[in-house]
């Protein structure tokens, strides 16, 4: 017979996706100081008491020697005086006894950005390093769960009275930090209420999270605590959003707590009914699925592209005196994916610059040209041809100077335009130097960039694999540019048989046009830091994956001209 959980029992086993309140050491502290500026020095008195599960584990308190006179107010206030403090120890020998007692745990504090900062400042000022635990403010959980027609005040007085808190707060160290633990006790059963069960939610937890969004956590509940993608659904059954998650349902709970500000997505978890998951090998399968699921639905609440397929290129026309053009469509020859129109109109005007291209638009004869030459041939960029000043065969070499940079076996655009460059900064033309180095890395950058995707998205089954931490091995099967199969081999488990599995059950890719043979330029950009990765490993390949040997010279341009240094040395 089937035994089915009790609620009780369901929810201890949702709150072990964090750390259980129950099983969280606290330590709640208070400090008395001789004023409201933090500094190494003006602390009076410590006081901490330590607990867990509602039982007191020790105290901590301490009067400290500020090492400055005491004001008149403060005396007045707390009840300590110069005296008192005259044969204390002095901050520096207290803080390694304070830094042990609270090693390990969270901190309280009422108003604690007070308290801590106090700390802090003593910390630093004293050579110790301040240990940055996780803080809790009673006076914003208090705001947060207590409405103001409940409580008049904030005021630890008045919150202690409020919730029948053991202690009474006196301005002194000890007696505020057990006034302040019986404060927190009683507003932990508060949100114990709202669904607020581990340390993750307590920090999260927001006012203007709505109790019906905080129900909808159960939308997370029957979700794996594995890598994958995620797809929040809406009342007619649309994806509304697409993630990815190295644990799905620890990431999804995050949803439906005070962590998630933006506005926009807290819309989103408002209009969700329902919340998918799709398991992956790794986390390279789940950025690659997640791509893809965002191509597909073009969810509202994705601000990433929804289109990956598309991307500008820039191309040679197809005329007598061929000139670049930004086009939606690849083809042999051509050179990107750019994600913008502006940045493929940038390069293109850079490459022509640098190849002595023509940069009109006017369709020019091969045989009777009778143009007039623009302000760009007076200054000498360009031949003329539309007048007749340049035949076919003279602006030949331009066309395969900016053919071969496409290509990648011919980087004399490059050196020509860096030569100018070093030009202009000899001449002191620093502000149209800084442009053209601006610009002529821009155009490295993105020859690069193309000349690594095209190099992988050419082999027809590339299979690699990366170490995933744990002593086995994350595997990907990537044909054509695409992932085609993934998967891990565990460790102690032989790491072939499981790559054989894997391209046998891999996907069939055909390779399109263009240099990309068709794989999305995000895909592939995606694939090529993944394998970057230290440790990563080829397991073999149908072909070489090789780049051409001129991308690795043009790195060392790139640094030349992307870096201000290159005009320094003429300035000084």
């Amino acid at each position: 017979m089937e035994t089915r959980p009790r609620p009780d029992q369901a929810q201890l086993a949702f709150d072990e996706l964090g750390t259980p309140l129950r099983d969280t050491t606290f330590v709640v502290f208070d400090l008395e100081t001789t004023g409201t500026k933090p500094g190494p020095d003006g602390i009076t008195e410590i006081g901490a008491v330590k607990v867990r599960a509602g039982q007191v584990l020790g105290e901590f308190a301490t009067l400290v020697n500020p090492g400055t006179p005491i004001p008149p107010q403060i005396v007045e206030l707390t009840g300590i005086t110069q005296a008192m403090v005259y044969d204390a120890p002095r901050i520096e020998r207290v803080l390694p006894a304070f830094l042990e007692f609270i090693a390990g745990t969270v901190l309280v504090a009422h108003n604690s950005g007070f308290d801590t900062s106090f700390m802090k400042a003593a910390c630093e000022g004293h050579g110790y390093v301040w240990p940055r635990p996780t803080v809790v403010c009673t006076v914003k959980l208090a705001r947060r769960v207590i409405p103001r027609e409940e409580a008049r005040s904030y005021r630890l007085s008045s919150l202690s009275m409020l919730l029948g808190a053991r202690t009474r707060p006196t301005h002194r160290a000890l007696d505020d930090a057990r006034a302040t633990t019986d404060v927190l006790h009683a507003l932990l059963e508060r949100v114990g209420n709202l669904g607020v069960h581990t340390v993750e939610e307590l920090i999260d937890y927001l006012p203007d999270v709505t109790p019906a969004q905080r129900r909808k956590r159960n939308l997370a509940a029957d979700l794996p605590s594995r890598p994958g993608v995620y797809l929040f659904r809406g009342p007619r059954d649309e994806v509304l959003y697409v993630g990815t998650a190295r644990d799905l349902r620890r990431r999804v709970r995050t949803y439906f707590t005070g962590s998630e500000s933006r506005g926009r997505i807290r819309e989103m978890v408002a209009l969700a009914e329902r919340v998918d998951a799709i398991e992956c090998a790794h986390s390279l399968e789940a950025e690659i699925r997640e791509l893809r699921l965002i191509a597909a639905h073009r969810p509202a609440y994705n601000r990433r592209s929804k289109n990956p397929h598309h991307g500008w290129w820039i191309s040679l026309t197809d005329e007598a005196f061929p000139r670049l053009s930004v086009v939606r469509l690849p083809r042999a020859g051509t050179l990107g994916p750019f994600r913008s129109q502006a940045d493929a109109r940038t390069a293109a005007e850079t490459l022509a610059d640098a190849s002595g291209l023509r940069t009109c638009t006017q369709r020019i004869s091969a045989t009777a040209a009778s143009g007039t030459p623009c302000v760009l041939a007076e200054l000498g960029r360009c031949g003329a041809p539309c007048a007749g000043r340049q035949t076919v065969a003279d602006y030949s070499p331009a066309v395969e100077a900016a053919r071969g940079l496409i290509a990648g076996h011919d980087g004399r655009p490059l050196h020509l335009a860096a030569a100018r460059l070093e030009e202009m900064a000899e001449r002191r033309h620093y502000e149209q130097a800084a442009r053209h180095r601006d610009e002529l890395a821009g155009l490295v950058r993105a020859v690069g960039r193309a000349h690594r995707q095209a190099a992988l998205a050419s082999v027809a089954e590339l299979i690699a694999a990366a170490p995933d931490g744990n002593g086995g091995w994350e595997l990907s099967v990537i044909r054509y540019g695409r992932l085609a199969s993934a998967g891990v081999a565990r460790r102690g488990v032989p790491p072939m048989p499981v790559v054989e599995s894997l391209v046998a059950a891999g996907e069939t890719v055909l390779p399109g046009d263009g240099p990309l043979r068709g794989a999305p330029g995000e895909e592939v950009g995606i694939l090529l830091r993944w394998l970057a990765r230290p440790g990563t490993r080829l397991v073999r390949t149908t072909r070489p994956w090789a780049e051409p040997a001129a991308v690795a010279g043009w790195q060392s341009w790139l640094a030349r001209v992307a870096d201000a240094r290159s005009l320094e040395h003429v300035a000084g």
